[in-house]
């Protein structure tokens, strides 16, 4: 092997300014055409568009995944988990049978109170699955669902349980579920990220996030999770400036990866390939973008199912674009709506919330289905943790505050059975106790429906094997269809 040392690199890097300067840069583009021969042509030879070599490691029951995350932790009393016996115990003291020892978020030291649910259950569907009254939308495809009623996990603060929720792990800068997912897989787009956020706000307090939490940690930058702005330029600098046209800024891409392509050749560096791909994806999405973003097209029937007013950043808007990307070939897309922290008015705010989330919702798992894409999409609805079965009155109106041992999910399609309920909570809902499901096992399930063994996809970093799991996750084996 030749070795380069520091003297031979400046000398190399001098003879090619020297070489690029003689030629005014038109014989290096015609040399390097080749690293750009098409729109599409990197993509397939640099292995953008796929995953690792043994993946999938079986056949796949989902292609993608939409993530819809109901940020700061909806209450599973007044979703989808009816206790009757809460309703029994209401205003009496919390037995502390449940609660020593245990950890509260804002409740320490105040008297522990049972607060019967504040919102109706009814029966939606053949299958008769118990739903609070405020989502009659998610209702109405209750037969399309499985519910989770039995999750928990580490985290009783907002910032790391949606690092665990996101992550698996409460450890910052590990990667996050959906560059997992494209690390293993790839994307089925050639103009599109293969993982695509997107935000949305209403209710209480927007819940803050950070871009952390769809980082692509230790693996290779190409696989973070792209933020789309749901108004104004959906990507910043998506649109040429003023006087540039479409070949003239191709023309600086072909100059731009042939510099960095030479680079890569002397100092053999996986972030510069990165680099590569990502300019050139960045300038296909110049095109790709805007025409996805535009939803003019769409029939009014499909806007007025979603309850679509324009590109207003809404959820709804934001569900619709989900549907758009994931016919796209985008195989992640997570969406987040802020505003779900109810501490106080839960009645008020949960209306607000729902008014937001549940018809678009419900909308986007009918329009995926009458596509027949529901069947290879698996959609994933929840927040970061539960609330208490304990009243929180100190700030007004009553609410619930942070709760870690319980709470509630739902998935539908990809190869999940719909019309069931799966695992339970004690009869007052403070611990999952049949069927627990942490969300390590969340993330074992989803990845096995999309053909990948989560023991089996690792990353070697600072010597040793990583995973989305970690070194726990089982498979929800009795939701699988």
């Amino acid at each position: 092997m030749t070795t380069i040392n520091h003297k031979t690199e400046q000398s190399m890097d001098a003879t090619r300014r020297a070489f690029l300067g003689r030629t005014s840069g038109g014989l290096a583009i015609a040399a390097l055409a080749g690293l750009f021969q098409s729109e599409n042509s990197t993509m397939a030879a640099d292995g953008l568009s796929a995953g690792i070599n043994d993946a999938p490691h079986f056949p796949a029951t989902a292609k993608r995944v939409i993530f819809l995350c109901m940020a700061g932790g909806p209450s599973h009393l007044e979703s989808f988990d009816y206790k009757p016996k809460l309703e029994q115990m209401h205003g009496k003291p919390m037995p502390e049978s449940y609660t020593a020892n245990q950890p509260i978020a804002q409740l320490q030291g105040q008297k522990l109170v049972c607060q019967a649910p504040l919102i109706p259950f009814k029966r939606f569907g053949e299958s008769g699955q118990q739903i609070t009254e405020v989502f009659p939308h998610i209702g109405s495809v209750a037969d399309e669902l499985c519910i989770i009623n039995s999750l928990h996990t580490d985290q009783i603060n907002h910032d790391p349980a949606h690092t665990v929720m996101n992550t698996g792990t409460s450890i910052s800068g590990r990667p996050s579920m959906g560059s997992w997912v494209t690390y293993g897989l790839g994307s089925e787009s050639a103009n599109l990220p293969g993982f695509v956020v997107l935000t949305s706000k209403g209710g209480r307090n927007p819940q803050p996030i950070a871009t952390r939490q769809w980082h692509s940690g230790f693996l290779p930058g190409r696989f973070q999770g792209i933020q789309f702005n749901s108004t104004g330029d959906p990507v910043h600098f998506v649109k040429n400036p003023a006087g540039v046209n479409r070949n003239q800024q191709q023309r600086v891409i072909e100059v731009i990866t042939g510099l960095n392509g030479i680079r890569d050749q002397l100092v053999d560096n996986p972030e510069i390939r990165t680099r590569i791909q990502q300019y050139e994806l960045a300038f296909r999405m110049q095109q790709s973008v805007p025409e996805l973003m535009d939803i003019s097209q769409e029939p009014q029937e499909t806007l007025d199912m979603y309850g679509v007013s324009g590109a207003d950043g809404s959820y709804a808007y934001n569900c619709l674009l989900a549907r758009r990307l994931a016919e796209s070939g985008v195989r992640f897309i997570h969406l987040y709506h802020r505003g779900w922290d109810h501490h106080n008015d839960l009645v008020r705010y949960m209306g607000i919330c729902s008014g937001l989330c549940d018809q678009p919702t419900a909308a986007l798992i009918k329009d995926l289905k009458r596509r027949d894409m529901l069947k290879d999409t698996l959609v994933v609805f929840g927040g970061e943790f539960g609330r208490t079965p304990m009243a929180q009155t100190n700030k007004g109106p009553v609410g619930r505050d942070h709760h870690m041992r319980a709470f509630s999910m739902f998935m539908a399609g990809g190869g999940i059975k719909g019309g069931i309920t799966h695992g339970a909570t004690d009869e007052l809902g403070y611990n999952a106790v049949e069927d627990v499901v942490h969300i390590n096992d969340l993330h074992a399930t989803m990845l096995h429906q999309l053909g990948l063994d989560h023991q089996r996809l690792t990353f070697q970093y600072q010597g040793r094997d990583f995973r989305l799991t970690d070194v726990a996750g089982d498979v929800i084996k009795p939701i699988l269809a």
